[in-house]
């Protein structure tokens, strides 16, 4: 603190000599450098106060000048002084190259070098090449934005092209006026931060409590308490909106888990254990797709999950036919035969998996269209790649409600699993809408595997994880109903997301599981329940 309070000072003190004072004299500050402790000193505050209006020649100098000092690379000698770098020697003032190398290396005292570090940031803010280096330096000067005048950072703000970074800039300027003598701009900074309304905030404004002024000043420990209230505030709704947003993306992704089981379990009363393991293939077939695009079309690669939609939902609905046709099919009559029969096949699919590809997660390419997130509030961040996860399963619940309730072959599906017996009657192929319903549940859970590439590890096992929420899920919505799996989805995955953080998982789970009893106790049949659904 002492540290910053005196750069402070003295950088008033040079800024209230007038912009004569503020003069770029490069010779000058050369040699106050070489002048000793007291010298590098003046040199580091004649710097700061001259960025202020500082062109950009005379900024890109500054970083040379500082960080020669830092690494040792500044040498001074009877010729003057010079900079030593590794493809040869210059001219302290002009840069040109000099012959020779020779002189002292000035020692920058532990007072001196955080004036030279923060002086060597600010040029490079004002000078940098990228907005990379320039979002670095100015990260630097977030813990000493106090150290400098904050006009400096006004004129950063003003030649900034990035729009983001012009933004933390005037933020930053806006913290370097919390410490300000003025009290009408401490407290116009003061609401200025608090608009932003996330922790750094909240931190900044808070630790103005300590501050002498906020038991001596009503106006101030006012702004300061109504800033505190007001970030608190905007933090509890975008947490509220955080956990909102982590459920749905999880309950995006239990509904195309659960769609096509409910289908399955509804039309046909088919416990298939295997519907995890189809998740498990549609996420490998999108690897496989990933992997073609890379030898065959390397420039497409970023593309490959639009790419797959189609691959995994043809794979796996066809894997599903076979499975229907060779092995289901046999055991309609014999419920528990059909549970061992799926388990089997699940257990087959697993091992097959292992045996062909290997146990570890596959490494997914991650396209630029789900890279990164927005920060839209607070600590409130949409991440693309959940986005993607949303939006697809809203894509996906559109288009299985248009096959069920605008097709021929929803209009048998619906048929067969209100009164099969009368859909037999009326002429409808039983056996081969069972096929094709097998196949469209095992397709929805395929894309489920796809949704879960860019945000969940797929290996093997994956699968397993997400077949016993499924069946909570049907049970829960109403066998058969696509209406009742979506709700019934939503509600499992904002519960588990609001009780996982304050009991952990496996318990979030057990008291997932209770509720569902309790309220399956009050309605046996589930959210929906399907007329005429054959008992």
């Amino acid at each position: 603190m002492w540290r910053r309070s005196l750069l402070a000072g003295l950088l008033g003190a040079v800024v209230a000599c007038g912009p004569a004072a503020a003069a770029f004299d490069r010779a000058a500050i050369a040699a106050q450098a070489c002048g000793g402790a007291a010298g590098m000193t003046d040199a580091a505050n004649a710097m700061a106060a001259g960025l202020v209006d500082a062109s950009a020649d005379d900024a890109k100098w500054t970083v040379a000048l500082a960080g020669a000092a830092i690494d040792r690379g500044l040498k001074c000698g009877p010729g003057g002084a010079m900079i030593v770098r590794s493809e040869g020697a210059v001219n302290a003032v002009t840069l040109s190259p000099v012959d020779g190398g020779g002189g002292t290396s000035p020692l920058l005292s532990l007072k001196n070098r955080p004036l030279f570090e923060t002086v060597r940031a600010a040029a490079t803010l004002r000078s940098g090449a990228t907005a990379d280096e320039r979002g670095a330096a100015l990260a630097a000067l977030e813990r000493r934005a106090g150290s400098l005048p904050p006009e400096f950072f006004e004129k950063a703000a003003e030649t900034e092209a990035d729009a983001g970074l012009k933004a933390r800039i005037l933020g930053v300027g806006q913290a370097a006026l919390l410490n300000s003598p003025d009290m009408p701009k401490r407290i116009a900074a003061i609401e200025h931060i608090a608009a932003t309304s996330d922790r750094r905030a909240l931190t900044r404004v808070d630790g103005l409590k300590s501050d002498p002024a906020y038991r001596t000043d009503p106006a101030f420990r006012g702004a300061v308490d109504e800033g505190v209230a007001s970030i608190g505030r905007w933090l509890a709704l975008s947490n509220a909106l955080n956990v909102f947003y982590n459920g749905l993306s999880f309950a995006s992704i239990l509904f195309m888990a659960s769609a096509g089981l409910a289908i399955i379990f509804g039309l046909m009363g088919v416990i298939n254990l295997a519907q995890g393991e189809f998740i498990m293939i549609g996420a490998y077939v999108a690897y496989a797709v990933q992997e073609t695009l890379r030898a065959v079309a390397p420039s497409l690669i970023d593309w490959y999950l639009i790419a797959a939609i189609p691959v995994v939902f043809v794979v796996t609905a066809g894997i599903g036919v076979a499975v229907e046709a060779t092995i289901v099919r046999r055991l309609y009559t014999r419920p528990l035969m059909t549970l061992l029969a799926t388990w089997a096949v699940s257990l087959l699919l697993v091992n097959l998996m292992r045996v062909a590809v290997g146990t570890q997660n596959l490494q997914f390419v991650t396209p630029w269209y789900i890279s990164g997130g927005r920060l839209l509030m607070g600590d409130f961040i949409v991440t693309w790649n959940r986005l993607f996860a949303i939006v697809f399963a809203a894509v996906t619940l559109a288009l299985t409600w248009f096959v069920l309730k605008r097709t021929p072959l929803g209009l048998n599906i619906r048929a067969v699993t209100q009164n099969r017996a009368m859909a037999g009657c009326v002429g409808i192929a039983t056996r081969r809408v069972d096929m094709m319903a097998f196949g469209l549940g095992s397709g929805l859970a395929g894309l489920a595997g796809l949704a879960l590439c860019p945000i969940y590890n797929v290996n093997p096992q994956m699968g397993s994880n997400f077949i016993v929420d499924s069946f909570m899920v049907v049970v829960l919505g109403g066998v058969g109903t696509l209406a009742g799996t979506a709700i019934a989805s939503l509600g499992v995955g904002q519960i588990n997301v609001l009780i996982e953080p304050l009991y952990g998982a496996v318990a979030a789970k057990v008291i997932v599981l209770l509720m569902i009893i309790a309220f399956l106790q009050w309605r046996p049949e589930g959210l929906y329940a399907v007329k005429g659904r054959r008992k």
